[in-house]
């Protein structure tokens, strides 16, 4: 659809036409042989609160990957585990940790406001500067920096403590943690130590509101500020208006975009995808119905779980969980699929193919061929 840079009257974006250009920034819409390192850093980093995830939003993306790749990033420490957009735990690359890491610093300011009334009597450039020397000694669990910082300051909260570690210093998880097929808990250096580089100088806003709207755009000013947990982007979009086009939603708010990013006609096909819980696609904006319908507000999460998505037509249909242990010679795993509404017979098939391929990529050899695939009704999974 057509836009112009300074029109009165703007092209309106329908929830569909957002729906197909957000898939295919993402990569949804049809799946690239982008290597896993390029894909990290094009979607400005994968949301990794839990370890498996980015494995899966890889998976889900990217034409041969196979997991082994991704982990072998990890243990090179091309990319890294830190604490980042949204106060959340992302997998970026080394250069991102570095970059986008500062850029954030504001947001982690205000976090540690929040546990002001535990760091009575702290001093903070004295615990920066204690917690670094904790962590370049070696990598220190979250108990072991708490215990630690604790015996300086006793009459301090605990968890102040270490909150106030993580947002004062970049600490990112050193691996085993996160690694795949393997175990770890845990553990907290410096960026800087861990990749072993110097701290770098700040990502621009400028440059990482471009970068957004390239993965996720359209987007409005609220959509990049909810992703990314900052405030007061407002003028950094005006400072580029000259250079972006602009559009309107359904319901009035403005859009920003880049002049030649791809938005795909709203009717093209958009084949199913399994998507891990927490996947960016679903967290990237304010006005989330792009892919969330309305009515499923709410539908893939329960409290502090949240279920694996399957997108149906680019949009959440139904919700997904693997359950027993998948390997070949013991007792079959099932593989769950609760559709939020009624699939047809073709959007099943399709919905079950996928289903078995991303088996066939993220299951141990053979294991894919014994799982069980299986279609419910909604129910609870807690």
């Amino acid at each position: 659809m057509a836009a112009t840079k300074n029109s009165a009257a703007p092209a309106v974006l329908s929830a569909r036409a957002l729906n197909r250009a957000t898939l295919e920034r993402q990569l949804l819409l049809r799946r690239t042989a982008m290597p896993a390192k390029d894909a990290v850093a094009h979607l400005v980093g994968l949301q990794a609160q839990n370890t498996r995830p980015p494995y899966y939003q890889l998976c889900a993306r990217l034409d041969g990957f196979v997991p082994a790749e991704l982990a072998a990033l990890m243990e090179s420490r091309e990319v890294a585990r830190i604490v980042t957009l949204r106060s959340t735990i992302h997998l970026h690359t080394a250069d991102d940790v570095l970059g986008l890491r500062p850029l954030v610093q504001p947001a982690r300011d205000r976090e540690l406001r929040m546990f002001r009334a535990g760091l009575t009597g702290v001093d903070l450039d004295r615990l920066r500067s204690l917690a670094a020397g904790l962590v370049a000694e070696r990598p220190r669990t979250p108990k072991e920096l708490r215990e630690a910082l604790g015996a300086e300051w006793p009459g301090a909260d605990p968890r102040a403590l270490g909150t106030a570690a993580r947002c004062l210093l970049p600490l990112v998880q050193t691996t085993p943690r996160g690694v795949w097929g393997r175990s770890g808990q845990v553990a907290l250096t410096t960026a800087e130590r861990w990749l072993g580089t110097a701290a770098r100088q700040a990502l621009t806003p400028d440059a990482v509101v471009l970068r957004y709207l390239a993965a996720f755009g359209p987007a409005s000013v609220k959509d990049m500020q909810v992703w990314a947990g900052l405030t007061r982007m407002r003028e950094v979009f005006e400072r580029l208006r000259p250079g972006l086009v602009t559009f309107r939603d359904e319901h009035g708010a403005e859009l920003f975009d880049l002049p030649d990013a791809p938005r795909p006609a709203e009717d093209t096909p958009a084949p199913p995808r399994f998507l891990p819980e927490f996947d960016n696609v679903l967290l990237g904006h304010a006005d989330r119905s792009r892919v969330i319908p309305p009515r499923f507000h709410g539908r893939n999460g329960n409290g502090n779980q949240t279920y694996g998505t399957v997108l149906v037509d680019g949009f959440l249909g139904a919700v997904w969980r693997q359950d027993g242990p998948g390997r070949p010679g013991a007792h079959p795993s099932v593989l769950t699929v609760q559709p939020l509404s009624t699939l047809g017979p073709a959007e099943r098939d399709a919905v079950a193919e996928e289903a078995r391929r991303m088996l066939s990529v993220m299951a141990e050899p053979g294991a894919a061929d014994t799982c069980d695939i299986r279609f419910a009704t909604f129910v609870d999974f807690g």
